[in-house]
């Protein structure tokens, strides 16, 4: 798995010039065309550059479609390069399209927010949603390489840049104890970002070329998605969340899980839950919304059957996956995080 951290006006050139493309288009929304993509036009010879529609809801069918006819008009070949400049959405979505039109098209990821460049970008992960679900339809199938610039993340909102900050967290928790407690003492504003990127880009990577289809440990990058992925597609029509913040509630929730079933002390799940409010402060989650919130959970992919599983730590820099949760595990785990337990 091939992921370059540096400077974009080096490592694109240096791509471009190393592999021979009949064709090169360019994904993009309407703020990485604003803010992001006037940094590697000049980068790149001829190319198409198509535009779609930004946000999580236009992570779709109608999308893809809309990038296939862009390409077929374009009279693009299996020989042609596919360049995703954006966040996760891009990168999931633009990948989908690229892998999918004519059997499979090289592409590349150039993640733009620091959600993509620590997580969506790094292994091979590709979908849209569907009926209303997370990546319900997607594929495996790796990018020919990442190339990540922190430079992109300085036209990022904070909003955003603390969204992306919670893979950060959860890839410390769940392997690397010593750079938690070296996170988790420290404001956003003072982390070293550079070297945060890189260490969850090593994390990931390591999880990954073990496990590139998710068939046992790569499940352990879901910790604190089974409750949060549920809680951000709740939450998609009514107040957004953003996909960080929705998995900050998901790893509160599932560390006290974890806690009931005597896999993490009660200091670590306080030191978690400390610092994840701190970050993300608190979320109003209605009593009366727990039930639709546990049915969203029944749509988890790493669920068998009708039995609902998650990743949960066993101890801070460790974590184990394939445990099974009831739903009365995730509602008391509902009922912890609103203060009403």
């Amino acid at each position: 798995m091939s992921v370059q951290i540096g400077s974009i006006a080096q490592l694109l050139p240096t791509f471009i010039s190393e592999n021979s493309y009949s064709r090169i288009a360019v994904v993009v929304d309407k703020n990485t065309k604003r803010h992001c993509y006037p940094k590697i036009k000049y980068l790149l010879p001829k190319h198409l550059l198509i535009a779609v529609n930004e946000g999580e809801e236009f992570k779709n069918i109608s999308s893809c479609v809309e990038i296939w006819s862009k390409l077929t008009e374009g009279e693009f070949d299996r020989h042609s390069l596919v360049i995703n400049l954006g966040g996760g959405v891009i990168g999931d979505m633009g990948g989908f399209a690229a892998s999918t039109y004519k059997r499979g098209i090289d592409f590349i990821q150039i993640p733009t927010t620091l959600l993509s460049q620590v997580d969506a970008s790094v292994g091979g992960k590709l979908g849209i949603d569907f009926e209303g679900f997370k990546n319900h339809i997607g594929v495996f199938t790796l990018p020919k390489t990442v190339l990540i610039d922190s430079t992109f993340l300085k036209s990022l909102p904070f909003r955003e840049l603390r969204s992306g900050f919670a893979e950060v967290i959860k890839h410390c928790l769940i392997r690397d104890a010593a750079m938690w407690n070296k996170i988790r003492k420290m404001e956003l504003a003072e982390m070293p970002m550079d070297e945060l990127i890189a260490h969850s880009v090593e994390v990931k990577k390591a999880v990954v070329e073990e496990d590139p289809k998710e068939k046992g440990l790569r499940k352990i990058l879901n910790f604190g998605h089974t409750i949060g992925h549920a809680v951000e597609t709740f939450f998609l029509d009514k107040k957004r969340l953003l996909h960080g913040e929705a998995i900050a509630i998901g790893m509160i929730c599932e560390s006290y899980i974890a806690y009931t079933k005597g896999m993490i002390s009660e200091s670590e799940l306080g030191e978690i839950e400390e610092f994840l409010y701190s970050v993300y402060g608190t979320v109003n989650i209605q009593e009366a919304d727990f039930a639709s919130i546990i049915a969203l959970t029944a749509q988890d992919k790493k669920n068998k059957g009708s039995k609902i599983y998650a990743a949960l730590l066993k101890g801070i820099g460790d974590c184990a996956y394939d445990v099974q949760l009831t739903k009365v595990d995730i509602m008391k785990a509902l009922k912890y995080y609103s203060g009403i337990l």
